[in-house]
């Protein structure tokens, strides 16, 4: 608050009139009172950032529904198997006569990413040529017991960087055959 000095005028020296010199105050309470009123409109009008995910459609787990065996292409259908010490293992078509592979590649922009890019790319001209050009490349990802969750999540983030949704899709299936298990293991 202000303070207002009133002095009754008369000096002690000489008749001569100096004024006193005050410490200068400031009130800062109203300062106070805007600072949490910013605060808080700023904390209720901002967005906090949400969390990025990736969309996985999941099978229904009704076990009394049928299944229906769908017939697939082969020459669309890319299988992916992962072991474990980040062991990548991949073929094009069935493993008895498949169409490429089964060879080892590593994660990244040299070895799976590059192999799905050229796949997809000669899917889509094979569906356009069978006059189907919307049908793209079925890649099947199948992770062993022994694989990690990272090499789950590279090969997912490797779907969504090349656009396998987009035209084909892409499967988690946790099961495999006696040659694809003998396939992973490198014996």
């Amino acid at each position: 608050m202000a303070e207002l000095n009133t002095g009754d005028g008369g000096g002690g020296k000489g008749g001569k009139v100096r004024s006193k010199k005050s410490n200068a105050k400031v009130d800062l309470t109203a300062m106070v009172d805007l600072a949490f009123l910013l605060i808080t409109f700023f904390m209720l009008t901002t967005t906090l950032s949400k969390p990025q995910s990736m969309s996985l459609g999941l099978p229904d787990k009704d076990p009394n529904k049928d299944n229906v065996d769908m017939k697939v292409d082969e020459n669309r259908t890319m299988t992916v198997m992962l072991g474990d010490n980040n062991k990548l293992v991949y073929y094009v078509g069935l493993l008895a006569t498949p169409i490429a592979g089964p060879k080892d590649l590593a994660y990244g922009k040299d070895g799976i990413r590059k192999e799905l890019l050229s796949r997809q790319k000669s899917v889509l001209a094979y569906s356009a040529a069978k006059g189907k050009p919307k049908n793209g490349l079925i890649v099947i990802i199948k992770p062993s017991k022994k694989s990690n969750y990272k090499n789950l999540i590279d090969i997912l983030d490797e779907m969504a960087i090349v656009g396998v949704g987009d035209f084909g899709n892409y499967a988690i299936v946790p099961e495999f055959s006696a040659e694809e298990q003998k396939l992973l293991e490198g014996k």
